[in-house]
């Protein structure tokens, strides 16, 4: 696995709340989490990097247990650590009370990609040219979309599209959504936060990655979302699948 990533204040915020890990592991596996903060003069930063920072001891510690099979019960243990961490530093510091953070982590090999995510955080797989959602935003605008009364071209539009109904550290408990696919040679997976996908539109995003290198596609995704606007912070995490090399004793 090779790994491009990149975050951004954009042209309106005061800080970047956005945060970011990734790292490549034995084996051609990779891993990687993007975080998006909110509450707070600096709650939000502080949640995304307790997240991140949180989720890399988890790996760095727990990797070594993990046994084929078990990647989602471990991927879901570690997002729930996680959220314990932001959780108890929210309810014990009187001035980062209501902090939280979405959350989308990828662990990937093995030719699966395993995704748990809350909130809006997006996790998308290009193949062969083409891009699809992995993940379904927790968000009030998306339940609105399900339920059929609206569009996803109003939702893209409509006022309250940041709300979201799910987050790291917002009670002692959390539901993440679970999913995986296949993956193969070639594949690129995109892990952002919302400052992106609500800036540039996915075909704008799958051209990029059609049509520029892999470790310069983070950078122009990130100019494009600015030019556009660039109303948030800006996160993009790429894990390209590369041919695992075996070697032969």
């Amino acid at each position: 696995m090779k790994i491009a990533a990149i975050t951004d204040i954009g042209s309106c915020r005061q800080e970047n709340q956005d945060n970011y890990c990734a790292q490549q592991l034995p084996g051609g596996t990779a891993w990687g989490i993007v975080c998006d903060g909110m509450g707070g003069v600096n709650g939000g930063r502080i949640a995304a990097h307790i997240a991140t920072d949180t989720m890399q001891q988890y790996f760095a510690r727990q990797m070594r247990s993990l046994q084929p099979g078990g990647e989602k019960s471990f991927i879901m243990r570690g997002f729930d650590i996680t959220n314990r961490a932001v959780y108890e530093k929210a309810t014990s510091d009187p001035e980062m009370m209501g902090m939280g953070t979405t959350g989308v982590c990828a662990y990937a090999g093995g030719g699966l990609a395993h995704v748990v995510h809350a909130g809006d955080s997006r996790a998308y797989l290009f193949h062969e040219g083409e891009m699809r959602q992995i993940t379904r935003d927790h968000s009030m605008v998306q339940q609105l979309v399900d339920s059929g009364k609206i569009t996803r071209e109003q939702a893209a539009q409509h006022p309250k599209k940041n709300l979201i109904t799910r987050a790291l550290g917002v009670s002692a408990n959390i539901v993440p959504e679970y999913n995986r696919c296949e993956i193969e040679v070639g594949d690129i997976l995109l892990l952002c936060s919302d400052g992106l996908t609500n800036m540039i539109s996915d075909e704008e995003i799958a051209l990029v990655l059609r049509e520029v290198p892999f470790f310069e596609a983070p950078s122009i995704l990130v100019d494009r979302a600015l030019q556009a606007g660039g109303q948030d912070n800006i996160t993009v995490l790429l894990m390209g699948v590369e041919i695992t090399e075996v070697n032969h004793g």
